[in-house]
């Protein structure tokens, strides 16, 4: 080949390249947002209601208010209170007529297993590392600790015997979000108070306690170091700091049950169990946002809200209840919807994945 000859192949090749890159960069597909979006996976947001009275679970698209299914627990169960465990990928319902939990696949619903309890499974919690369920047991009185991930039983905690002797039966509890200590509500004590019990989680002992009002119930969150603890029977929320069990206010409020806190921690949502009304309480101040709104149906029992903060859900108990009530949120509640579920509807849960 002369110089002429390679000249030309050169030139050649070097316009052959150009054409190339050029159509490459004129017909390759360019990922649009939308494209993009089909390759993950989307957020699936779940209320999950425990009806005591039918033995099944409820399950609402949190999103759109749509019921998705009910779910039956195995042998005849008797759902109390549900708790989702993410690390898990399940959801766990107490089964007070087996002495169990029941645990259900997070998205499917599915029986993943059961895990035995005590007698007189009510009122549970789990740690936010997902490392301890506390199940309590109020025939028994004790509590059960649970490792979610073994679905194993990591041990025993017993009720203070001093406080059983005076009628006490432990009731509502919560776990630490420092993942130290554990709460445990004793009601049904001899005279004018119940009691909340403070437990270390590594040697399931108490390690303190704090005299409260009459049926109390528990709330705390990793925003402030305050255990808040609304009594039914005596009109009232005690405001506790977790760490000193000192008695930090009292904020008046009839009918004090179920009472939720957003992730935020900007405000407060109780239900008057009694009364039919759910109040607002601004965090920083302790006070109360406006009059308290009365819902559509009786017996508003327990609470829960979404992560944006914008929808408020109502368990709504009672032999002849079936009915879930949906607010929205500005900040205090506006109803909006309301779901015929199962029978004698108890525990409420909310959760995303």
């Amino acid at each position: 080949m002369n110089q002429i000859q390679k000249l030309a192949a050169l030139v050649l090749l070097v316009a052959f390249s150009a054409c190339t890159k050029e159509n490459f960069s004129t017909f390759s597909p360019t990922p649009t947002p939308a494209s993009t979006a089909l390759t993950k996976k989307s957020k699936q947001e779940r209320v999950v209601v425990a009806n005591r009275a039918s033995g099944d679970i409820s399950v609402v698209d949190a999103a759109t208010d749509m019921l998705i299914g009910t779910y039956a627990l195995p042998d005849n169960g008797e759902p109390m209170y549900a708790v989702h465990v993410p690390q898990a990928k399940a959801v766990f319902v107490g089964d007070r007529a087996n002495d169990r939990v029941v645990a259900f696949d997070e998205a499917d619903f599915s029986v993943i297993g059961t895990v035995p309890c005590g007698a007189g499974v009510f009122h549970m919690w789990a740690a936010p590392n997902g490392s301890q369920l506390w199940v309590n047991n109020d025939i028994d009185n004790t509590t059960t600790i649970i490792n979610p991930a073994s679905m194993q039983v990591k041990g025993t905690a017993a009720t203070p015997a001093d406080l059983v002797a005076l009628g006490g039966k432990p009731h509502d509890v919560f776990l630490d979000p420092d993942k130290k200590f554990a709460y445990v509500s004793v009601l049904g004590v001899m005279g004018d108070h119940d009691y909340v019990v403070k437990y270390n989680m590594n040697k399931f002992e108490e390690v303190g306690r704090v005299a409260v009002g009459q049926d109390p119930h528990l709330f705390a969150d990793d925003i402030n170091n305050k255990l808040y603890v609304p009594c039914q029977n005596t009109n009232n929320i005690y405001v506790i700091d977790r760490t000193t069990l000192a008695v930090e206010n009292i904020l008046p409020f009839a009918g004090a049950h179920g009472l939720f806190m957003p992730n935020s921690g900007d405000y407060l949502y109780v239900a008057d169990i009694a009364g039919n009304r759910l109040g607002t309480f601004d965090i920083a101040t302790e006070m109360a946002l406006g009059m308290p709104l009365t819902t559509p149906f009786m017996t508003p029992h327990n609470l829960t809200i979404n992560d944006a903060e914008d929808k408020l859900f109502v368990s709504h108990s009672g032999a002849t209840a079936d009915q879930l009530t949906i607010y929205e949120l500005g900040p205090e509640p506006i109803f909006s919807t309301a779901l015929t579920i199962g029978a004698n509807p108890f525990g409420i849960l909310y959760y995303s994945y």
